[in-house]
């Protein structure tokens, strides 16, 4: 994706997924509205009024989770608020990547600007402000559960927010308060309710959730891309992607997909060169294309209807309403995001298998007419043969990925929190499925290259301009080599955009 934006507004009610990637990936700086601010004043009033009134509020006036129940006297409300940061911070594991942080710095301050959780906008302005001047916050990604949302995860972003914690700056691995000074920025001294309202929210999984899509489409054009050039490296047919078949199963996915094949084939040599031959139907894995690659788009376009609910939503507790009431609810419980990602991850995974399936098809000896695993001297030379093992050894691996995690609960808090989502499980195991996928869609164009190469006649007018980028910088396959080196060559242009590029420069914007 393009950056499109100078600028992107934290208004509490318009975020979009794209916005969130261009501010995460591409540095977009973010502010918070005129009028988030103006709601989000009104709804701390609100707060300060109950304190006055000395009225019990959960987390504000009482301890938290289990100990609901215990009463907080006035003098140590703000003591309530920093323990309850530094008490939750207990994540293990790798820290997030620098674009996954941004994310949820942009995302707890649009959670904020929504402007229910009784909170001063200097909280959501320190947010900005450390996301702007790339002040990065350490965040281990094992911890939450997805119950009172991601309470760890954002409980070490908020660290750095009040002075503490950890986080890089320019580079460098440094202590919060440092990194705080070093980019001038003041830390927040919080008041009462301001530390919960930190930590309660979907915000890390949503982080993982958006930049998971915008990759997700990327590769949903990229299968369409390495299908269309297998179906001429198997001399296969381009007539189950004919619209007359889609139009009497209409489904969106597969229409898109099934056009994209078409626009990708348009003028290619090596389809007519074989208009006469005896085969009667390709299998499945070609044949039945469009309608795989179109079903997990559906799935991509049912995560992106979740996204544009969650990233405006209010998932704070108690919520501060602006009608004066503060009411305890369950909007920070993860499992719409959990069941999508889940979604997202089975999706992605059948865009890996079936290209699997096309790669066996182009080189296995019983099936093709070319040379057996493209080698150019068999027997000598190998070829590609073992890319089709490593393909495999990792549409084996997404299988073990592919387990719901939504289906999943585990009580804590002493049974106060009895039934959990495992969303930011479901959210990390989806991107590693599709990190997966990204190797493997390498490995189908490495081999569909190898065998268009192999026909001597042109590809489609799509597909062609994919080739030349791709030999820029992998060859054509003379004699064997460390195969390795080849995938992982791919796999960089898959990452940078470049392939999907010289496709979209081709033929326009694919579907």
């Amino acid at each position: 994706m393009k950056r499109v934006s100078s600028l992107v507004s934290v208004d509490g009610r318009t975020l979009t997924w794209r916005q969130v990637v261009e501010a995460a990936r591409y540095g977009v700086p973010a502010r918070l509205a005129p009028a988030a601010r103006s709601r989000m004043e009104a709804s701390r009033k609100t707060v300060d009024e109950y304190l006055r009134a000395g009225d019990v509020v959960y987390g504000v006036t009482t301890g938290f989770g289990k100990f609901a129940n215990v009463h907080i006297e006035p003098a140590h409300r703000r003591e309530l608020q920093i323990n309850l940061i530094r008490s939750h911070a207990a994540g293990v594991g790798e820290p997030f990547d620098e674009e996954t942080v941004r994310a949820m710095l942009l995302l707890r301050a649009q959670a904020l600007a929504v402007g229910a959780s009784g909170v001063r906008p200097a909280l959501a302005e320190t947010l900005l402000e450390m996301l702007n001047k790339g002040v990065h916050p350490v965040v281990p990604q094992i911890g939450s559960l997805g119950a009172s949302g991601d309470l760890a995860p954002l409980a070490h972003l908020a660290l750095v927010a009040i002075g503490e914690g950890e986080a890089v700056y320019r580079g460098r691995r440094m202590p919060g308060r440092r990194a705080l000074k070093a980019a001038r920025i003041a830390p927040l001294r919080l008041e009462a309710k301001e530390g919960l309202a930190l930590l309660n929210g979907t915000q890390a999984m949503c982080a993982v959730a958006s930049l998971a899509v915008e990759d997700a489409w990327a590769c949903a054009k990229l299968a369409d891309i390495a299908g269309a050039m297998s179906i001429d490296a198997t001399l296969s047919s381009r007539t189950p992607s004919d619209p007359a078949i889609h139009d009497l199963r209409p489904y969106p996915g597969a229409k898109a997909s099934a056009k994209n094949i078409r626009t990708l084939l348009r003028g290619s040599k090596i389809v007519h060169s074989h208009a006469h031959c005896a085969r009667v139907q390709d299998p499945y894995s070609l044949r039945c294309m469009p309608q795989v690659h179109g079903a997990a788009r559906d799935a991509v376009h049912h995560v992106e209807d979740m996204l544009a609910i969650e990233l405006n939503a209010a998932t704070d507790n108690p919520l501060v309403l602006g009608d004066g009431r503060v009411l305890s609810g369950g909007n920070f419980h993860g499992q719409p995001i959990a069941i999508r990602m889940d979604y997202l991850a089975l999706a992605l995974h059948e865009l890996g298998s079936i290209s699997e399936r096309r790669v066996d098809w182009i080189m296995n000896p019983n099936l093709t007419d070319l040379h057996a695993f493209l080698a150019p001297e068999e027997g000598l030379n190998s070829g590609y043969m073992i890319a089709q093992y490593t393909s495999a050894a990792l549409v084996s691996e997404n299988k073990t990925l592919c387990g719901p995690s939504s289906a999943d609960s585990i009580p804590v808090s002493g049974n106060q929190e009895d039934h959990v989502s495992m969303g930011m499980t479901a959210a990390r195991r989806a991107r590693m499925v599709l990190e997966n996928l990204r190797t493997i869609l390498s490995i189908e164009l490495l081999c569909a290259a190898q065998a268009v190469d192999l026909r001597k006649l042109p590809t489609g007018a799509g597909l062609r301009p994919v080739l030349e980028t791709l030999r820029r910088k992998v060859p054509p396959l003379r004699r064997d080599r460390v195969v390795s080196a080849d995938i992982a060559a791919v796999r960089e242009m898959i990452v940078d955009g470049s392939l999907l590029r010289a496709a979209e420069l081709a033929v326009g914007r694919l579907s």
